[in-house]
């Protein structure tokens, strides 16, 4: 494999500190060289780094292209890999003529590149704009320059995330504190507490947000002090709002420092107040440091900085936020001692540049793979895109199977929200009733999946079981095999419904696997009989829980102390729920003043949950804690387990608390939560109409007592993982690749 990277060689900041440190990183590993556009620093450094370097002067386009015509032919390269407009321009062309397989990584929002130079943002952003859309593949600096390009409408299987990796090598800074602080004009002594950043002093870094946070928080600890390295064309506009807010003294303006080892070992703060970021260096290199940082929430930063766990985030432009923070790490060594060395440590471990270079070789394969071998194509359908976390937790553990059996699927998804669903699993998805995307879609499928959940039932609605009902037929005829994939079956009370369901499922379903004896038995009383059958679980058992210091910075951010005893309550509104919700509210007491277990209302689906929990807390005295945000499928498993109890109503609530061995009591609404926890031997549960409040205290003072005696609690545990890989090897026959 042989790589030619393209670059127009005046490039600064970031992007050459990534496109240096790669490619340094992959010369003694494979055959890589550089095309500059320009000579100077940029290909001067590279040179001096050992990597491959030529320079094309001039600003004649085509005699450049037909000599990276002939030099492409001539060297056999395999893979072209561009940087910036110049070099993503050249590569579209040099692909038509070449045939080669085209990768863009993308240092930035391309459309803010140019910022405050509206000609060069006419010119070059404009042929950037086009380049990028001409490309195969593209290459976002951080997961969050993934979703934007997403958001945009660029491919989601064909963008691959990569961070920019640091060397972390300790470090011996050349000055001590005392000796920078002074070659910088610093005044601050050994009481002082320095916050600093290094960027450029333009719009999309917004130092004028640090100033003004941190004249806040200077008025109420006068030992703070700023430290700014950077030059650029805001530097006389900040001084003024400096010396306008009172802190012209406190707040030093460094210029450009070269030496950044004894920068960032002088600090005791690390910050970042960009508007606008892919995965900046400032912020491994001030984990490198041990350094607690604090940092806008802005492009692939809350990938790194888990909010109260290792760090701190704040709504861009948010300077009253920023104080707090600054206020919070002032005032206390020992937390940004422990902020500080937990950054240190995910830094180390996950953004390294050894990480970095070994994931852009495994891009690269990926490519060629691509390229040689094709990929096949496989149709998700279920209740996707509603906001319902048990329902997108099921696309993502089908997603997880198919992307660990074939990580060279193409998958296409029905979705009520396609643009989050591809922003969110890297998916191509289609509107869930666009019929003629469906038909195009079945008509290229390896094979088609109904996914999970209870999508054969007729209590919500008849149009939604006509509707799955038509995908398995439309699936089948256009040459699909068909598998109805961890479901749940029923309720289905029309007779015409039970008959057509019957006719649909014995004609076009080739295999089906079920998530409780329930279903099994509503499938044997139907007559469907054609298909596989066989017996699993839900999907969603195999999905892991959030990390517990990501699990304990969400806690602590909603102001839930993160080593205290908690009861879980998972509710959604229902037919009789209003004259049930004192009844929850009593029993919520009772496990408070009983047990000493606090209440915690966490919803699965918020538009529809968080106005349920509320209805209950009306009517309780004891203190409590409401979630009313959406969290992912890992952070809730991760919340949950966190319960010594779960009271739930919805089902995933009990499937994501159960898979971690948590004691549950089942509010049935519906016949599948009795199904499901009578399978797994946690048979606590009581009917939604004939719930009492002494029958639901007398069930939690039941899961409390089998939260004593954990051999129980882990064969249930157990019992789900074993049935779920009947799942996966259902899959294996249908997904594998070809050999």
């Amino acid at each position: 494999m042989k790589v030619l990277h393209l670059i127009s060689g005046g490039d600064t900041g970031g992007a050459k500190t990534h496109v240096h440190s790669l490619l340094a990183g992959l010369t003694p590993r494979m055959p890589v060289k550089m095309v500059c556009f320009t000579e100077g620093p940029f290909a001067q450094e590279a040179r001096a780094l050992g990597i491959d370097t030529q320079v094309l002067p001039g600003r004649n386009f085509f005699r450049n292209l037909n000599t990276l015509t002939h030099m492409v032919q001539a060297e056999g390269f395999d893979i072209i890999h561009s940087h910036g407009a110049r070099g993503n321009m050249m590569a579209a062309f040099l692909a038509k003529r070449t045939g080669l397989p085209t990768v863009s990584t993308v240092h930035s929002d391309y459309r803010l590149d140019y910022l405050g130079r509206p000609l060069s943002r006419i010119t070059y952003g404009t042929i950037n704009t086009i380049a990028l859309r001409k490309l195969d593949y593209r290459i976002g600096v951080s997961d969050a320059m993934v979703d934007l390009l997403i958001d945009r409408r660029f491919d989601p299987e064909r963008i691959f995330a990569i961070y920019n990796g640091l060397d972390f090598t300790p470090r011996t800074p050349s000055m001590d504190r005392a000796t920078f602080f002074r070659s910088v004009g610093l005044d601050a002594d050994d009481t002082c507490v320095v916050a600093g950043i290094a960027a450029r002093l333009n719009p999309v870094k917004d130092i004028a947000t640090l100033i003004r946070g941190f004249a806040r928080a200077h008025a109420e600890y006068p030992p703070l002090r700023l430290l700014i390295a950077g030059d650029g064309e805001e530097m006389e506009s900040l001084k003024k709002l400096a010396a306008d807010l009172g802190v012209a003294k406190e707040v030093c303006f460094a210029g450009w420092v070269s030496d950044t080892d004894s920068f960032y070992h002088a600090l005791d703060i690390n910050t970042l107040t960009s508007i606008s970021e892919t995965f900046p260096y400032v912020l491994t290199e001030g984990a490198r440091a041990g350094l607690p940082t604090i940092s806008s929430k802005v492009g692939g930063v809350s990938y790194l900085i888990d909010h109260g766990a290792n760090g701190f985030l704040f709504t861009p432009g948010d300077d009253r936020a920023l104080a707090n923070h600054l206020l919070t790490l002032a005032r206390d060594p020992a937390l940004r001692k422990s902020l500080g060395h937990k950054l240190y440590e995910k830094a180390k471990r996950e953004f390294s540049i050894e990480a970095t270079i070994q994931r852009q070789m495994e891009i690269y394969e990926t490519i060629l793979r691509y390229e040689k071998n094709g990929r096949d194509q496989v149709v998700i359908c279920g209740a996707y895109g509603r906001g319902n976390a048990g329902d997108d937790a099921i696309l993502l553990a089908i997603l997880r199977e198919l992307r660990s059996i074939n990580p060279d699927l193409s998958c296409q998804v029905f979705s009520r929200n396609p643009i989050d669903t591809r922003r969110t699993y890297r998916v191509n998805a289609f509107y869930t009733f666009n019929f003629w995307k469906a038909v195009h879609c079945f008509k290229q499928a390896k094979f088609f999946i109904n996914g999970g959940g209870s999508l054969m039932q007729d209590v919500t609605s008849y149009r939604s079981l006509w509707f799955y009902l038509w995908t398995l037929a439309a699936a089948k005829r256009h040459g699909c095999p068909v598998i109805m994939y961890g479901c749940g079956i029923g309720p289905i009370y029309s007779k015409r419904n039970r008959a057509r369901t019957t006719k649909v499922m014995n004609r076009y379903v080739d295999a089906i696997t079920l998530r409780d004896p329930d279903s099994m038995k509503e499938l044997e009383v139907l007559g469907v009989t054609k298909p596989k059958i066989a017996l699993s679980a839900d999907t969603t058992v195999s999905l892991p829980p959030a990390p517990e210091d990501v699990v304990d910075g969400i806690l602590d951010s909603v102001g839930i102390p993160v080593h205290g005893n908690y009861i879980g309550f998972v509710l959604r509104p229902w037919p009789s729920f209003e004259e049930k919700a004192k009844v929850i509210a009593a029993a919520a007491d009772y496990a408070y003043e009983t047990y000493g277990y606090t209440p915690v209302f966490f919803p699965i689906e918020p538009r529809l949950d968080v106005s349920a929990a509320q209805r209950v807390i009306q009517r309780m005295h004891a203190p409590h804690y409401l979630f009313t945000e959406a969290y992912t499928a890992a952070q809730t498993i991760g919340i949950l387990s966190r319960m010594k109890v779960v009271v739930s109503m919805r089902l995933h609530g009990l499937i994501f608390a159960g898979s971690q061995g948590v004691p549950l009591v089942g509010i049935v609404y519906d016949q599948k939560v009795s199904s499901f926890l009578s399978y797994i031997g946690q048979d606590l549960y009581e009917d939604l109409n004939k719930l009492s409040e002494e029958k639901l205290k007398v069930l939690i003072d039941g899961a409390i007592s089998r939260g004593k005696n954990p051999r129980l609690l882990s064969e249930s545990v157990e019992k789900l993982r074993r049935m779920d890989q009947i799942n996966r090897e259902l899959l294996e026959q249908y997904a594998a690749p070809q050999v």
